[in-house]
């Protein structure tokens, strides 16, 4: 992740805690040794399913795919 979206995130959870607003979801995250063949950014969810970007994905996609999920 970019720092530019990571200071994003912090700068819109900050704003949100100040503002008295519902608590964001964070989850915590475990890095792994990269083995070399596969995704360039591979998240696990909860039940195994995992969401596997290469590189040239189309980040429009991705985004409707985060929106909708973030919805559930």
């Amino acid at each position: 992740m970019p720092l530019k979206t990571l200071n994003r995130y912090v700068t819109r959870y900050r704003k949100q805690k100040k503002d008295g607003g519902g608590s964001p979801r964070w989850v915590a995250v475990e890095v792994a040794g990269h083995g070399g063949i596969g995704s360039e950014l591979s998240v696990l969810l909860a039940g195994g399913r995992r969401i596997e970007v290469k590189r040239g994905f189309d980040a429009g996609t991705l985004r409707q795919l985060v929106a909708v999920l973030e919805q559930a």
